[in-house]
């Protein structure tokens, strides 16, 4: 398990230099309900690796300027610890490769995202403010060995009007596409077909 005072110290860190700067900085905070479908009879190790612990998307202004820092990892962190364990019959999170590999599980699961994109109503002339994030996940053997790599996209929007703030518009956004991400993440799983495939020959 990830030390709790790392935990902390990569949320405030970057939280307190940013404080530094010009730009706004929005730390994505919501809440995920666990999916209600059956467990599939999986011993999961998970391992967060720092691309995700640490993912951070810079908003651009139209002059070139940095305008928002929106932190997203901690949020993934509570999203895939809500939802992995009502998924799978034992989920163990683990610090690295190497420790999935003792932990005795069947299969290692390491999550990414490789793009973040911010549609703001200035820019778009909409009255929505929008998130896409593209993500890249990954299955291995115990021994870390491929058994799946495949690609899911979430998305989330909230109008202008419900918000006073522009941060509070972007962090709603972030927030349903995280949600859109817990609900066809359970849903597809054993439908991608290397782990339908596994699945039947366990």
């Amino acid at each position: 398990m990830t030390n709790p005072a790392i935990s902390i110290c990569r949320v405030l860190l970057p939280a307190l230099l940013l404080s530094a700067c010009g730009a706004n900085s929005v730390v994505i905070s919501g809440s995920f309900p666990t999916p209600n479908i059956g467990k599939l009879p999986i011993d999961l190790a998970v391992v967060y690796d720092d691309n995700l612990l640490d993912f951070m998307y810079t908003e651009y202004s139209e002059t070139g300027q940095e305008e928002y820092y929106i932190q997203s990892g901690q949020s993934h962190i509570q999203l895939f610890n809500a939802v992995l364990p009502a998924m799978f019959d034992n989920v163990t999170f683990v610090d690295n490769l190497e420790a999935a590999a003792d932990s005795g599980a069947d299969a290692i699961f390491v999550p990414n995202i490789e793009e973040f994109q911010l549609a703001l109503p200035a820019k778009t002339r909409l009255d929505v403010y929008e998130v896409w994030i593209k993500y890249n996940m990954r299955l291995l053997t115990a021994e870390g060995a491929y058994l799946a790599d495949w690609e899911l996209t979430s998305y989330g929007k909230t109008p202008t009007e419900t918000f006073l703030t522009t941060e509070s518009a972007i962090n709603d956004a972030a927030v349903v596409a995280l949600r859109d991400l817990a609900s066809t993440f359970a849903l597809s799983f054993a439908r991608v077909p290397e782990i339908s495939d596994w699945l039947a020959n366990r």
